[in-house]
């Protein structure tokens, strides 16, 4: 009989193909079992946290085509009980090893019973263990809306991964699953159970997207990440890139160049968190974003009417366009602007947090050019 710890490396591994920010632990340590299961996500402000991120198994009647899971991978089959699952995880915090849960799982055979058990496991801990930190539960697509009202009521957050930006991108890495029904109607119910009850999932919905898999530009993925954040709610989209996994139906395909995924981020913050519309964003003609610079840069020089911006006087808004200028150097600039600083030097905004090398060619000081850039 397979002890406890291996199948914590096991189903551990396989866990952390679903993202929630985390940082790779040791992998040494991992498989030698030290610390099986545990993930540092990163909050937002940097910090990291310790998860017990695991499956309650890796058995699943799915056909995901990138999938480590997949139906018919050969690989070692195990499962955890709910109550394996809720002993591991109180052993884990009572001895300070993490401080909250992420727990997903495959799918047997129906949707419905995998997640009855994972929310079995988050109603112990909150109700016979009176467990108050943080829990993270996967939404198995196809799940039923009493379940998903369950879940929502016991977790901080969830997530239904979406795994592809349209529904004929679903369609060619999985045959078992519906976008429309199994994913999008699920996500709609989530943003109704917690736009009805705030204290339901305070930490709301967040989907991932596995990038290169299927055959879908930037522009389509962003997109749809736009449309997500707008309609559902949703507080972030992980962006993963696609990796050949041996022995699955998609083992020969090419993985992304390394560079996409963060471009996708740095694309999705700014529609997020900048105020940027889809429209600003360059895309080459295939529709992705170019690999060579970040995206707030291609979009400063499609815009040449706007630039250079007067660092003396521009608004917050025309500020954070300029590349090198975050939220922050930008909430700096009008402070010190307000207590009567007039800039004069490139180095006055660097010593305020501006990349004044990638701000230069796109500001004025007091009227002057401090260098210029052919558009």
């Amino acid at each position: 009989m397979m002890n406890i710890t291996r199948k914590l490396e096991i189903l551990g591994e396989s866990a952390k193909y679903d993202r929630c920010s985390y940082i790779k632990p040791n992998l040494e340590n991992l498989l030698s079992g030290k610390i099986p299961g545990i993930y540092h996500a990163t909050t937002s402000n940097g910090c990291t946290v310790p998860l017990f991120k695991v499956l309650m198994t890796n058995k699943c009647s799915n056909d995901c085509r990138y999938c480590i899971n997949h139906n018919k991978h050969q690989i070692n089959r195990v499962e955890f009980s709910p109550e394996d699952i809720t002993s591991i995880f109180l052993d884990y915090y009572e001895n300070r090893l993490v401080e909250g849960l992420f727990l997903s799982s495959g799918i047997p055979q129906d949707a419905e019973s995998s997640m009855e058990n994972m929310v079995e496991v988050a109603g112990k801990l909150r109700n016979e263990h009176e467990y108050q930190g943080y829990i993270h539960l996967k939404i198995l697509p196809g799940s039923s809306y009493e379940l998903i009202k369950r879940a929502v009521s016991l977790a901080d957050r969830v997530s239904v991964n979406i795994e592809a930006a349209t529904p004929e991108g679903l369609e060619q890495l999985s045959s078992t699953k519906n976008y429309e029904i199994d994913i999008i109607r699920r996500m709609k119910w989530i943003k109704r159970l917690l736009k009805r009850n705030k204290n339901m999932a305070p930490s709301g919905q967040t989907t991932q997207f596995i990038v290169g898999a299927a055959e879908e530009t930037d522009q389509q993925i962003l997109e749809r990440a736009n449309w997500l954040n707008q309609e559902m709610d949703l507080k972030r989209s992980y962006f993963s890139p696609f990796e050949a996994m041996k022995n699955t139906p998609l083992d020969s395909h090419e993985e992304p160049h390394p560079k996409r995924s963060p471009r996708l981020y740095q694309a999705d913050y700014l529609l997020n968190s900048y105020g940027f519309n889809l429209e600003e964003l360059v895309f080459d003609d295939e529709g992705n974003l170019n690999l060579d610079r970040d995206p707030k840069y291609y979009a400063a020089l499609s815009k040449e009417e706007l630039f250079p911006v007067e660092i003396n006087q521009a608004p917050y808004k025309e500020l954070i366009r300029v590349p090198g200028i975050g939220k922050i150097s930008a909430r700096r600039i009008i402070h010190a602007r307000k207590m009567g600083k007039c800039f004069q030097k490139l180095e006055e905004l660097k010593n305020i947090g501006v990349v004044v090398n990638r701000a230069e060619p796109f500001v004025k000081l007091n009227s002057t050019f401090q260098s210029r850039l052919e558009f």
